[in-house]
């Protein structure tokens, strides 16, 4: 290995190339499964190698085996954009290599995780009594906020959800050995809170968002009912949270602030690289009492709560340092701005699949996510979507719901224009003329 900084300038140069020319790969990788293991020696090298080869082999064998979700024509799922000012942060973060398992092995890693959250709770409207830390994904933050509803009520061995809830839900009930119960939705695919009896349950997760479709559950009306028979509120938010920085999309999120945790992902559609995902709650105190284990080896007389005493893991990353870099080099009215722009693009898609016939809008356009359908069979919808994605001009993903299959536009990436909507547009009627 040569020199940290010829190294680094090599590899600077390399991500830099790959975000200018991301728009031309094709975004979903073809390769068969094992090719790329295949293509790579089966046992470590004797000797080491220079840092170049490592670049010459992500070109040649990695590259092809990339599904690029950095690329501006990524619509599947929701995207999770690493924005340059993260991507830059990662390098530091990797630098210093913090491992924050109390406040004093990393002061700077705790409090800057505490005020980061604490900024983004301002932006998006949260009052002041919640309090928050970075988990690496939300479905680590269910399980947290669900470990500890069960341990205030032990003999409450249910967690109640929307049919149409994340299944993160469903993996949390199944390492909990509780019993998960679905709540059916109405015609606009919201939990119907007449149906919820959250008596016997010691949770209750309702989605802001939710990922087949985007819908909100009524949370006011679900508060209701959680506060009166002491069931803990869990409001997943993890795509659609940081909408709430937008005035005019804040009205979907009425009643969250009732919720006893929230979670939303930063590294969804806040330009924040995989893996950041902001669980706040008012209950902090439950928290502590739930997962505070602090062995003779870590004990200090540091008038401190170290975030491990909150959470599931004992160490953690410093991954407050891309938030904090993405939430500086934009700040609200930049995000804002792109928020703003990525609920237009996706207006304008569902203007034309509205107008155009064969084609139908098939659930309610909630923030920047499109459900809709070829006027075909379910079979002619499945191909039509695996002709689009074998074509890796585009990307795209589906769902199931109302009995019948359905396609999927998601825009999230903070490099998507107009033009690559129309490439999605236009590539789903080529397709569908061949049907």
């Amino acid at each position: 290995m040569s020199s940290l900084r010829d190294d680094g300038a090599l590899a600077l140069e390399w991500v830099a190339s790959y975000l200018e020319r991301v728009r031309e790969q094709p975004v979903l990788s073809r390769v068969e499964p094992g090719a790329i293991r295949a293509a790579l020696p089966p046992a470590p090298p004797e000797e080491g190698e220079p840092f170049s080869a490592l670049l010459d082999d992500l070109d040649e064998i990695l590259l092809p085996g990339l599904t690029h979700w950095q690329s501006p024509r990524f619509f599947a799922y929701f995207a999770t954009t690493g924005a340059e000012p993260g991507v830059l942060a990662e390098l530091l973060i990797a630098g210093l290599n913090q491992v924050g398992i109390l406040w004093r092995t990393s002061p700077a890693l705790q409090e800057l995780e505490e005020l980061t959250v604490d900024w983004l709770r301002q932006l998006v409207g949260l009052p002041a009594e919640f309090r928050g830390h970075i988990e690496d994904t939300a479905s680590t933050g269910v399980l947290g906020a669900v470990v500890v509803a069960r341990s205030l009520l032990p003999d409450r061995r249910v967690l109640v959800c929307s049919e149409h809830a994340h299944s993160v839900a469903d993996k949390a009930a199944r390492i909990l050995g509780l019993e998960l119960r679905k709540v059916p939705a109405d015609d606009a695919f919201r939990l119907r809170p007449d149906l919820l009896e959250p008596d016997d349950a010691c949770a209750v997760v309702a989605t802001i968002g939710t990922t087949g479709m985007a819908a909100v559950d009524p949370v006011p009306e679900i508060a209701e009912r959680c506060a009166a028979s002491g069931t803990w509120l869990h409001v997943d938010a993890a795509y659609a949270g940081s909408a709430a920085i937008l005035p005019e999309l804040r009205a979907q999120f009425a009643g969250w602030e009732r919720a006893d945790s929230i979670g939303v992902n930063p590294h969804k559609w806040l330009g924040v690289p995989m893996d950041c995902s902001v669980l706040w709650t008012r209950r902090e105190d439950d928290f502590r009492q739930a997962f505070s284990l602090v062995p003779e080896f870590l004990r200090s007389p540091d008038d401190a709560v170290n975030l491990s005493e909150v959470s599931i893991p004992l160490g953690r990353r410093f991954r407050a340092l891309k938030l904090w870099a993405v939430l500086r080099c934009y700040g609200r009215v930049g995000l804002e701005r792109r928020l703003r722009e990525h609920v237009r693009l996706a207006e304008l898609f569902e203007g034309w699949v509205r107008e155009e016939r064969s084609w139908e809008v098939t659930a309610p356009r909630h923030f920047s996510l499109v459900c809709f359908r070829y006027d075909g069979s379910d079979e002619e919808n499945e191909r039509l979507l695996e002709r689009v994605n074998d074509s890796c001009e585009v990307f795209l993903s589906h769902t199931r719901f109302a009995g019948r299959y359905q396609l999927r536009l998601a825009v999230g990436n903070f490099r998507t224009t107009e033009e690559d909507v129309r490439v999605a547009w236009d590539v789903l009627r080529r397709e569908a003329a061949t049907l």
